[in-house]
């Protein structure tokens, strides 16, 4: 993964059209399985991640670049639902929520 496709994981309609078009956030290609979510313990504590799902080695090439935050970490699962903010919700950002851990 290079720096400029590690850039999209924090825009929002991109994170969108990974969620709905189950495709990985990093390179753009369909999904299989398992499929890798990166978030920090937090995120990994409430199961809630805002980055877009990842093939396992997107994720770690992901991890492995320069500047990379050293407290996300890789989580993989099989299936995942990709939770919309509702208006009062304060964190506006999309979540995806794993399902079924590995």
């Amino acid at each position: 993964m290079t720096v400029t496709q590690a850039s999209r994981i924090h825009d929002r309609r991109w994170v969108t059209q990974c969620a709905l078009s189950r495709i990985c956030g990093g390179c753009g290609q369909s999904l299989g399985r398992p499929i890798a979510f990166v978030g920090t313990p937090d995120e990994i504590g409430r199961n809630a991640f805002h980055a877009p799902p990842l093939h396992v080695a997107c994720a770690e090439s992901l991890l492995a670049l320069p500047g990379a935050d050293p407290d996300w970490q890789v989580v993989t699962t099989a299936g995942f639902e990709f939770v919309r903010p509702a208006k009062e919700d304060e964190d506006r950002r999309p979540t995806f929520r794993p399902n079924s851990l590995l």
